[in-house]
């Protein structure tokens, strides 16, 4: 971990392909989210390029909204070793901000992304890192969660991949 980034590592007795194609899923966001902010998808195709926002409906009861939107930004696609993405959100869903400021997704410059090894046939070490280095907002706390939670999501995916 360093001053901007904070990391996860589990070994899932699946195949690389298999942990992969449940990461570029939306659907099952839900089912991996560590912290349960996640919802459902708002958009429900499968990631398949550099670029493709995905919206995810969330709730958390600390938003001032408590249900929201995020529109995430594949920033990688490297089937099957890597994957990753930038959550945004449009003006209506950040606090404070007037729902007719425009429908551009504003970024905050943070990203989550999974680096898959294979270990061998049917065994990938997976990578989870939550990166802030980009954040640009000096009001901004980083990270809005516990450690705990990367770890609670890699489990997830590791129970999901399993059963697959």
């Amino acid at each position: 971990m360093t001053d901007d980034t904070v990391a996860a590592k589990i070994t899932v007795d699946a195949p690389a392909e298999t942990v992969f194609d449940l990461l570029a899923d939306p659907a099952t966001h839900a089912a991996i989210d560590g912290t349960g902010w996640v919802q459902q998808p708002v958009d429900v195709g499968r990631l398949t390029r550099v670029g493709q926002v995905f919206r995810m409906g969330m709730f958390h009861e600390g938003h001032p909204n408590k249900h929201y939107e995020m529109s995430n930004r594949v920033e990688v696609l490297d089937r099957p070793l890597a994957i990753a993405w930038m959550p945004g959100a449009e003006p209506r869903h950040i606090p404070g901000r007037d729902a007719f400021e425009g429908d551009t997704v504003e970024y905050g410059g943070w990203i989550w992304r999974y680096d898959l090894e294979p270990d061998g046939a049917d065994r990938t070490v997976v990578t989870l890192t939550y990166d802030w280095s980009r954040v640009q907002d000096p009001d901004m706390d980083f990270p809005p969660f516990g450690p705990e939670h990367l770890d609670n999501s890699l489990k997830h995916l590791a129970e999901l991949a399993e059963r697959t």
